[in-house]
């Protein structure tokens, strides 16, 4: 094999990140996508269609690859076990969840499960894994943009607390991990600098814009009402919306996880704001 390294998930907000550090650091990277003619990428990475739920597609983009930085696309894990077999004889880092607890046998929500289940068919089927349970990104964020621009994030759980993870820095370590071979069979827990409630972090990127921007309480009722417009099925709306009243009860723990791997400290969600400026305005 060769020392390239193949993305899957390459054109969402970690992978494209990964894909751009793997190649600042002079290493062949194979970036695999559903729709590659329509991937946004830097030059360099060679572009490669496949898609996990036809784990077969995988072959041309596995061929020559001695790496893999895994992103799961989605709930459906029904094709994990087949897509760990095909990596078992590769190094795999996996983009996990720090939401997962181990002392369960079902996770209380469908995310965390989700991820339980590729840990799981990973571990069966390679033992070269390294699982980057990670806190929740900043880039959830971007999903209050209309309602920045209109000045009121309206949201329940005001006082939900999360360490929120700039994308860079999972990819800094990510790459790091991979190119040093190191924490091999490890779970290393991911997370932002310092907790923040979502009065603060709308309070932030206010702020950081230099914008008026405030937050509103909704009601739980009216939350689920809203989460139902949107397509959410009830148990999903139920699993997250516990999740958010238990954040909002216990601060969440605060790794440096970061800083022992990259060297620096992570980067705080005003540095975020500001590198998502234009998604914003």
């Amino acid at each position: 094999m060769s020392d390239t390294t193949l993305v899957v998930g390459a054109t969402g907000n970690v992978g494209s990140q990964v894909v751009r550090r793997l190649l600042e650091e002079g290493r062949p990277v194979r970036a695999l996508s559903r729709t590659p003619e329509a991937a946004d990428l830097p030059s360099g990475a060679e572009l490669v269609r496949g898609d996990l739920t036809d784990p077969a597609s995988l072959d041309n983009a596995l061929t020559g690859a001695d790496a893999v930085f895994l992103v799961w696309p989605g709930a459906d894990t029904q094709h994990a076990s087949a897509v760990a077999k095909l990596l078992a004889s590769r190094r795999v880092v996996y983009l996990s969840s720090a939401g997962i607890d181990d002392s369960r046998p079902t996770q209380a929500d469908p995310i965390n499960q989700m991820h339980a289940d590729v840990e799981q068919a990973l571990e069966g089927g390679s033992t070269d894994c390294t699982f980057l349970r990670c806190t929740s990104f900043a880039a959830s964020l971007l999903e209050w943009g209309d309602q920045i621009r209109e000045g009121v994030v309206r949201e329940a759980f005001g006082q939900a607390s999360r360490p929120l993870l700039h994308e860079r820095d999972i990819a800094d370590v990510a790459v790091r991990v991979l190119l040093d071979g190191t924490h091999r069979g490890e779970r290393l827990f991911l997370s932002g600098p310092e907790p923040l409630t979502q009065v603060e972090q709308v309070r932030i990127i206010g702020e950081a814009l230099g914008t008026p921007v405030r937050f509103e309480e909704v009601p739980l009722d009216d939350m689920r009402a809203h989460m139902r417009e949107e397509g959410w099925a009830e148990a999903d709306i139920e699993g997250m919306l516990t999740a958010y009243a238990a954040m909002s009860e216990t601060e969440p723990p605060v790794w440096d996880t970061v800083e022992r791997i990259t060297g620096r400290t992570p980067r705080n969600l005003t540095r975020w704001v500001r590198d998502y400026e234009d998604s914003f305005r």
